[in-house]
């Protein structure tokens, strides 16, 4: 299933979560997380788009499976998030996509940023971080840190829709909160994404310092004296 984004920007769920995308200027694209290689492929055709590139911001599978299949249909090259680098410039486009290494998620975790947007892979979902996997707590911490000093009104692209259930989450940490139920209204599953300020408006991974967060840790029993602390111990209970 395809759905616009902003104007350089298309969103394509696959199986029952994930989200891909195209990135485009008009007349050439790049394919990030193109599990919808079908849904991806057709609209190409349809728009009169060149696939440049191939890519993904992070190695699990749930994020490559089209990759094969982009390739086999078009002159596109492949370049793996692993050999991308912090800083990277895809002169793609009209536009340049900048690469951000953000690892936690994973070691070859990657952000990529263009024109007031970000797709943020596994690092940072609506209303929640990803889980760690590599076991680096402080290298998440960090990579979350550095997406979140992006403008407030840069619009955030995941690699999945866990909405609900995250927002949910954060219902139990802030049950009084009334940007959740705001948040929710504005939540529209044809096309997931949200702005980095509503993110920290209902995200506890970024209201450490919020009274509500400091204290539902202490119920749990779980250290909270430090930001990293709290970033930790919310991890440790997701």
């Amino acid at each position: 299933m395809k759905a616009e984004g902003n104007s350089c920007v298309l969103q394509f769920r696959y199986g029952q979560t994930n989200l891909g995308y195209l990135i485009h200027d008009g007349s050439r694209a790049i394919a990030v997380d193109g599990g919808d290689a079908g849904g991806i492929l057709k609209t190409l055709k349809e728009l009169n788009l060149k696939l440049l590139l191939v890519t993904n911001t992070h190695s699990h599978a749930d994020h490559t499976p089209g990759n094969a299949l982009l390739l086999k249909n078009t002159d596109a090259e492949l370049i793996p998030s692993a050999d991308l680098k912090d800083g990277q410039r895809l002169d793609f486009l009209k536009e340049p996509v900048t690469v951000l290494k953000t690892p936690g998620h994973t070691a070859d975790s990657v952000c990529f940023h263009m024109n007031g947007s970000i797709l943020t892979g596994d690092t940072l979902f609506g209303g929640k971080v990803g889980r760690c996997f590599t076991g680096d707590t402080t290298a998440l911490y960090r990579s979350v840190g550095r997406i979140m000093e992006l403008p407030p009104g840069t619009l955030m692209y995941a690699g999945h829709d866990y909405v609900e259930e995250y927002l949910d989450f954060a219902v139990s940490v802030e049950p009084d909160n009334p940007a959740v139920e705001e948040y929710l209204k504005r939540y529209d599953p044809k096309l997931v994404r949200s702005t980095l300020e509503e993110e920290r408006k209902v995200d506890p991974f970024l209201r450490l310092d919020r009274p509500a967060v400091i204290d539902y840790l202490k119920r749990k029993g779980l250290p909270a004296e430090t930001e990293f602390q709290r970033f930790e111990s919310l991890l440790r209970i997701m």
